[in-house]
C-alpha cells in the first residue's frame, strides 16, 4: 500500500468557470489556471502521483506547455489513472476537501464523486468529497480563492 497527499490553491476571478470535481458550476467567479484550474481533481492527481513516488503534478503537466492550455483535469485525472495502472496500482480510497466561501457545494458533491470515479474506474464508494466554507477570514473568506486537499490510498492490482 502506498499513501500520497496534496494540498493546493487557485485563485478566484471574473470571466474564468468555475469547475470543481468536473462539474461546472454557476457562479460569478472561476479558478485561475493554466487548465480548467479544477483545484479538487490537482489535489486528486498530485496525491496519486505522490504515492505513486513520481514527484508533483507540475512535473507531469507543466503551466508552460501550451497542450494543457484550458485543458479538462478529467482528462489529466484519466492520464494519471494510466500511470498508476501502469505502475500495478489502484485506488484503496480518496478523502478529499474543498474549502470555498461560496457556493455552497453540497448539491453538486454526488456528481463530483462519479465524475471522479469514472476517470478513475473505480467504485464512487471509496471516494469521499467535503466542502467546509472559510468562514469570511482570510483570502478563502473574502472569496479571493480556494483551496482543496486530498488524501489517497493505493494498494496493489490484483492480476
Amino acid at each position: 500500500m502506498r499513501i500520497g497527499q496534496s494540498t493546493d490553491i487557485h485563485q478566484l476571478a471574473i470571466n474564468r468557470k468555475l469547475i470543481l470535481g468536473g462539474v461546472e458550476i454557476d457562479h460569478p467567479f472561476g479558478l485561475v489556471g493554466h487548465s480548467d484550474a479544477d483545484v479538487l481533481l490537482h489535489v486528486i492527481a498530485e496525491s496519486i502521483i505522490g504515492a505513486l513516488a513520481l514527484g508533483d503534478i507540475g512535473q507531469h503537466f507543466p503551466d508552460t506547455d501550451p497542450k494543457y492550455k484550458g485543458i479538462s483535469s478529467i482528462k489529466l485525472l484519466e492520464h494519471v489513472y494510466n500511470l498508476m495502472k501502469s505502475n500495478g496500482y489502484q485506488i484503496g480510497n480518496i478523502d478529499s476537501l474543498v474549502i470555498i466561501e461560496k457556493p455552497i457545494l453540497s448539491p453538486y458533491i454526488l456528481e463530483m464523486k462519479y465524475n471522479i470515479a469514472k476517470a478513475l474506474k473505480c467504485s464512487p464508494d471509496i471516494i469521499n468529497v467535503k466542502a467546509t466554507r472559510g468562514e469570511k477570514l482570510g483570502y478563502i473568506g473574502r472569496e479571493e480563492g480556494v483551496m482543496a486537499q486530498a488524501v489517497v490510498l493505493l494498494k496493489r492490482s490484483i492480476k
